[in-house]
C-alpha cells in the first residue's frame, strides 16, 4: 500500500488522546490556518496605505475585502467536490500553494484589477483548505474528540485575530503596506512544506463518493446548523466590526486603547475557543445555547451601558467568549449530522460563517443610513443571537424525534 493511500486515519491519534493530548497534525493545521487567516485582519489595518499607493478611493479599496469574502462564500464546496477524491494532504499543501502565489502575485503588481482578482482566488483557497483542514482534523482522532479537535484548528483563526493581523500591520508600517503580506506568503509556504513533510496522511473510511456528498446536503437538520452558523457569527461579528466608532464616539475611549481593545476580544475568542473544543464533544446543545445567550446578554449590556467604559471594556472580552464557545460545537453539529459524507458539510460550514461576516455591513448600514447611532449596532446583534436560540433548540428536537442520543 502507498504512502498516498495508507489509511492513517482516527487510528493515529488514539494513543496521544489517551494520554489526553491532540496529535501533533491538528496543531500544524491550526498554524496552517493562522498563517492564512492573518492575510485577512491584516487587509483592513492596511486599507488606508494601499488606497494611498493605488490612488484608490478607501470604499475602492474596500471592495478587497468583498472580493476576498466572495471568494470564501462561494468557493469552499465546489472545491470540496472537486477535490474529493484527491489524498487530503494534497489538497491542503495544494491550496496553501495557491494562496501564497495569489498573495505573492497581488504584491507584484500595481494594477488594482489584477489585485482584485488575487484577493478572489485567495478566498477561494481559504476556503478550500479550511474545509479539508476540519476534516483531516477530525480524522486524526477518536470520535469523542471531534468537536475539541475542529476547536483547535478553528482557534488558528482567533490567534491571526490576536496576533497574525496586528504583527503584520505593524510590519507594513516599517515598510510599506506589502511587507505584512510577503510574511503571511513566508508563514504560508512553511506551513506547506510542513504538512507536506509532517502531517499523517488521511482518507475517507470509504470509497469517495459525490453522490453521497450531495444527498447529505438534502438532509434539513444540517441545515438548522447552518443557520445557527450564519446567525450566530453575524451576531457577535456586527458588534466587533463597529467596535472602534463605538469606543471612540460613545463609550469615549482615547483611539490609542482601541487597538488593544480589539485585541481582547481576540484573547476573549481564544478561550472561548478553547472552553468551546473541551465541551462540545459531550454537551454540544449548552455549547451552543451558552454562545447564543451570553451573545444575547453581553450586546443588550454593551447598548445599555455604552457610556461606561469600565462596564464596556470587561463586555468585549466576554462577547469574544459567548460567540467563539459555539464554533467548535457548530463543527461538531455538522460532522455529526453527516458523518458519512463530511467533506462538502463542512465546506458549507466555512461559507456559512463568511456568509454571516459579510452580511454584518448590510445589515449594520441600514440602521445607520437610517439614522440610528452606532449604539444601535449591539442590538442587532442582540436580536441575531435571540433568533439563534430556537434553532438550536430545533436542531435538538429533530435529533430527540429520531431517536438519537439526545446532544446535552
Amino acid at each position: 500500500m502507498s504512502a498516498d493511500t495508507a489509511p492513517t486515519g482516527r487510528a493515529g491519534g488514539r494513543g496521544q488522546a489517551a494520554r489526553g493530548r491532540l496529535p501533533l497534525g491538528v496543531h500544524l493545521l491550526a498554524f496552517c490556518l493562522f498563517a492564512m487567516g492573518s492575510a485577512e485582519f491584516l487587509l483592513a489595518g492596511v486599507l488606508p496605505a494601499i488606497a494611498d499607493d493605488l490612488r484608490l478611493t478607501l470604499s475602492s479599496a474596500g471592495a478587497l475585502i468583498s472580493a476576498f469574502a466572495l471568494g470564501v462564500v462561494i468557493g469552499g464546496p465546489p472545491l470540496a467536490v472537486l477535490t474529493l477524491h484527491w489524498p487530503r494532504r494534497t489538497t491542503l499543501v495544494v491550496t496553501q500553494a495557491v494562496f501564497a502565489a495569489s498573495v505573492a502575485a497581488g504584491l507584484l503588481t500595481d494594477s488594482y484589477t489584477v489585485l482584485l482578482a488575487t484577493r478572489f482566488l485567495c478566498g477561494l483557497a481559504y476556503a478550500g483548505f479550511w474545509a479539508v483542514a476540519a476534516v483531516t482534523a477530525i480524522s486524526l482522532v477518536t470520535p469523542d474528540r471531534t468537536a475539541r479537535a475542529s476547536g483547535v484548528v478553528v482557534s488558528g483563526i482567533g490567534l491571526a485575530m490576536i496576533a497574525g493581523g496586528p504583527a503584520g500591520a505593524l510590519l507594513s508600517y516599517f515598510t510599506g503596506w506589502r511587507g505584512g503580506f510577503w510574511g503571511v506568503v513566508a508563514f504560508t509556504v512553511l506551513g506547506a512544506v510542513t504538512v507536506l513533510f509532517a502531517l499523517p496522511v488521511t482518507r475517507t473510511d470509504g470509497e469517495a463518493s459525490v453522490r453521497r456528498e450531495v444527498r447529505a446536503m438534502r438532509r434539513p437538520q444540517l441545515w438548522v446548523v447552518y443557520a445557527v452558523t450564519l446567525l450566530s457569527t453575524a451576531a457577535y461579528m456586527i458588534s466587533f466590526n463597529y467596535l472602534a466608532a463605538f469606543l471612540t464616539d460613545v463609550t469615549g475611549i482615547p483611539d490609542v486603547w482601541v487597538p488593544a481593545i480589539l485585541a481582547l476580544f481576540g484573547v476573549g475568542a481564544f478561550v472561548g475557543l478553547s472552553i468551546g473544543g473541551r465541551i462540545a464533544d459531550r454537551r454540544p446543545t449548552h455549547a451552543l445555547l451558552t454562545g447564543a445567550v451570553g451573545i444575547l446578554v453581553c450586546s443588550v449590556l454593551l447598548a445599555a451601558l455604552a457610556r461606561h467604559a469600565l462596564a464596556v471594556v470587561p463586555l468585549v472580552l466576554l462577547l469574544g467568549i459567548a460567540g467563539f464557545v459555539l464554533n467548535p460545537a457548530v463543527y461538531g453539529r455538522v460532522f455529526t449530522v453527516a458523518s458519512d459524507a463530511p467533506t462538502l458539510a463542512g465546506a458549507t460550514t466555512v461559507s456559512a460563517f463568511q456568509l454571516g461576516i459579510s452580511i454584518v455591513p448590510v445589515l449594520a448600514g441600514a440602521a445607520l443610513d437610517a439614522g440610528a447611532g452606532v449604539t444601535s449596532v449591539p442590538w442587532i446583534g442582540a436580536g441575531l443571537a435571540l433568533v439563534t436560540v430556537p434553532m438550536v433548540l430545533l436542531d435538538r428536537g429533530i435529533t430527540r424525534r429520531r431517536g438519537a442520543p439526545a446532544a446535552g
